[in-house]
């Protein structure tokens, strides 16, 4: 078959959220299938600038033709233009307009998509949010799946969105938390809906804890003693030597940004060690906001996939501080990797992740944060059994075989159609 995914933004450098996501699935279908991705030339989704040259590129074995936005995004004026649409009676017009200001405006991949649609047999659009999405899952609505990645959150309320979320022939939903809110809100006419999710690889790494030449009693020193084991055979090593790190770590990966959640969980940790905790908090990615000198704050930047892992596998625990998630890749990664989480409870998909795994903890303010991570740095034991249960979770919701398998069954279903 001949797929087309539209994406705002497609790259390895752009870790992360839909964008990744989407990456991951085309990569994974591009050995049974003619796979394209439609895109923009924009790398950076602040001001959607034209980074990534214009035209026909190979990544990671799967075709993308980039398009250039038409204009950057002024993030202020946006801003400025969100807050008066969301409070004050508007016109379809005017959601149109906040559209193109939102960006990333693209004529020339629409044009591309309306003129060149009959060449594909599905069209595979990730993210609701964006023009891209909007504009494109009307050419051909038919043969269109819509892989939302939706939360609740002001934007997703205007109009076009019950104009657009009533096109699709299909729809792949994150997890059934997003599943209930979109069918909540929305009048779905889809043909075929799916939960699918994302595939999480499970490493051929050794399980958490390492092996040690002896067991210590309940009263003995902790399983992260370097006295039971050599400094080269504990857990994450690789990482925690190659970035100078000791002792426990709280880990973030992703965008470093205000609306992920970050600036909260800096305010957050920041307590938690100013009153005596002795875990450091890592943060890996793209700095979209400046970072606190403190001795207990490392930037660890943006790191290759290999590295990405060995990060999730060195951390005593790893933060998700973001309220809006639709599935969350890092917390089903680390769970991969046998390293539990610590998630924002503000998130129904987070906190449902934890309850059905039984492999995170959850906070709904500074003092359960503080509570939880203390609780987690100090118990080793309690550590273990999450990391076994995480493991288990990913194994039986998200291996690839099973989510790929679910892709394949509704591009038969669209075909009958």
């Amino acid at each position: 078959m001949r797929i087309a995914f539209i994406v705002q933004r497609y790259g390895t450098e752009i870790l992360g959220g839909s964008e990744y996501h989407c990456r991951l699935i085309a990569e994974r279908l591009a050995p049974r299938h003619h796979v394209e991705v439609l895109t923009t030339c924009a790398q950076d989704y602040i001001t959607w600038a034209n980074e990534y040259p214009e035209g026909t590129d190979r990544v990671r074995g799967v075709t993308v033709r980039r398009f250039a936005n038409a204009h950057e995004r002024d993030i202020n004026a946006f801003n400025r233009y969100s807050e008066w649409i969301f409070n004050h009676g508007h016109t379809r017009d005017d959601e149109l307009e906040w559209l193109r200001q939102q960006g990333p405006w693209c004529p020339a991949l629409q044009e591309y998509l309306e003129r060149n649609h009959s060449q594909y047999d599905v069209l595979i659009f990730f993210t609701y949010l964006y023009a891209p999405t909007v504009l494109g899952t009307a050419v051909a609505p038919q043969k269109t799946l819509l892989v939302p990645t939706a939360h609740d959150e002001p934007a997703i309320r205007l109009g076009i969105y019950r104009e657009m979320f009533s096109l699709p022939a299909a729809i792949g939903y994150n997890t059934e938390s997003e599943r209930r809110f979109l069918t909540t809100h929305f009048s779905i006419r889809a043909m075929v809906e799916e939960t699918i999710g994302c595939g999480v690889e499970l490493p051929q790494a050794q399980q958490y804890p390492r092996a040690r030449a002896a067991v210590p009693a309940p009263d003995e020193e902790d399983d992260d003693s370097p006295s039971f084991r050599p400094h080269l055979a504990q857990r994450g090593a690789i990482f925690r030597r190659r970035h100078r790190l000791h002792g426990p770590i709280a880990l973030y990966g992703g965008r470093i940004d205000p609306g992920k959640g970050c600036e909260e969980l800096i305010e957050y940790f920041s307590e938690y060690a100013h009153n005596g905790g002795d875990a450091s908090l890592v943060l890996m990615g793209v700095k979209l906001m400046p970072l606190p000198e403190e001795p207990f704050i490392r930037f660890a930047g943006r790191l290759s996939d290999q590295e990405r892992m060995q990060a999730l596998e060195a951390a005593t625990v790893v933060v998700v501080p973001s309220p809006y998630e639709s599935l969350s890749l890092l917390a089903l990664e680390a769970f991969a990797m046998g390293t539990p989480i610590l998630a924002n409870a503000r998130s129904e998909v987070l906190v449902a992740h934890c309850l059905k795994s039984n492999a995170g903890l959850f906070y709904a303010d500074r003092y359960e944060f503080t509570e939880s991570l203390t609780l987690l740095v100090a118990d080793h034991r309690l550590r273990a059994a999450m990391g076994a249960n995480g493991r288990d979770y990913v194994r039986q919701n998200y291996r690839w075989d099973v989510i790929i398998g679910k892709y394949e069954q509704i591009f038969q279903s669209l075909r009958k159609k």
